[in-house]
């Protein structure tokens, strides 16, 4: 239920000029403009599950989106029935001046490269929820460390190194190049993973298991909601830091709160208890992840 001082769920991951969503409730549109960011840039929208709380805002960005005049493809992704479920939503926003691409999720794990991009991958894994639902980890992957010394003993021209150490084979009159001869082993990457609507289950797990940030639902803080958590498969407090200690992200966001749960923060103690490293969420909550050694 949407509130003066929150809106519903929605999830943006910036990188490298591309922008990625995840969920769009009612208010994505004003917690974008309260960032200073814009919708035409969207490359993805991902869904984890088809609850209004989770779609209700697709039509009037898409219309924003076509007021922009965007004409490039938008990619919607998400579980089974993405594109007839969108396609009803577009009743009501049926004249866009772009095309909707659709990539239907059908298995307990799925992983799939962000379109145009060779090291981002996003993974879906399905979680316990009353209806189909999925968690995502976003993983950036970071190639090894250009050696130049080994380059120069090699004898590799100069005007090939920048073109090796993008991953680029190239192929001389002398044999053949390969970003193995001049790269180090693979350096840490950055993982964000997100998981709302479920109870406990291995997906969440997975999809927090060493994430530089993990994003997680708390549906109830209080420990006298666990047989509502149980009824509607949600989760406490308590119940989302378990997760975290055993999945050991580096940090944890807790979000997705009950409309009755009006102070979050006053039920944090019983997570800090379990997982030090968390934090309540709130409305417009961003931070920027950069590798280890940036």
């Amino acid at each position: 239920m949407p509130l003066p001082y929150r809106y519903l769920t929605s999830l943006m991951v910036r990188y490298n000029g591309r922008s990625i969503l995840i969920d769009c409730g009612e208010g994505t549109q004003m917690a974008l403009r309260r960032k200073g960011w814009s919708p035409k840039p969207i490359d993805m929208i991902l869904f984890t599950h088809y609850h209004a709380d989770h779609i209700s805002g697709l039509p009037g960005l898409l219309l924003t989106m076509g007021n922009a005049e965007r004409t490039e493809p938008l990619l919607i992704a998400g579980p089974k029935g993405v594109e007839r479920v969108v396609n009803s939503l577009r009743v009501i926003a049926p004249e866009i001046p772009f095309e909707i691409r659709f990539r239907e999720i059908r298995e307990p794990e799925e992983s799939f490269l962000l379109p145009g991009e060779k090291d981002f991958t996003i993974h879906a894994y399905r979680v316990n929820h009353n209806v189909t639902c999925y968690a995502y980890a976003m993983t950036l992957d970071r190639i090894g460390k250009f050696d130049v010394a080994r380059a120069t003993e090699l004898g590799i021209p100069k005007p090939f190194w920048n073109r090796l150490q993008k991953g680029e084979t190239i192929e001389t009159e002398n044999g053949v190049l390969t970003p193995d001869m001049v790269l180090g082993p693979p350096r840490k990457g950055l993982k964000i993973g997100y998981c709302t609507d479920t109870r406990p289950c291995e997906g969440a797990v997975k999809a927090a298991e060493g994430a530089d940030l993990f994003i997680c639902e708390g549906m109830y803080g209080e420990e006298d909601k666990i047989a509502k958590a149980r009824e509607h498969k949600h989760m406490t407090f308590t119940e989302a830091a378990a997760i975290a200690k055993k999945a050991r992200p580096a940090k944890m966001w807790l979000t997705h709160y009950s409309p009755s749960l009006l102070h979050p923060e006053e039920y944090m103690q019983s997570v800090w208890n379990i997982f030090p490293a968390a934090s309540p969420g709130k409305d417009g909550k961003s931070m920027e992840l950069r590798f280890e050694d940036e």
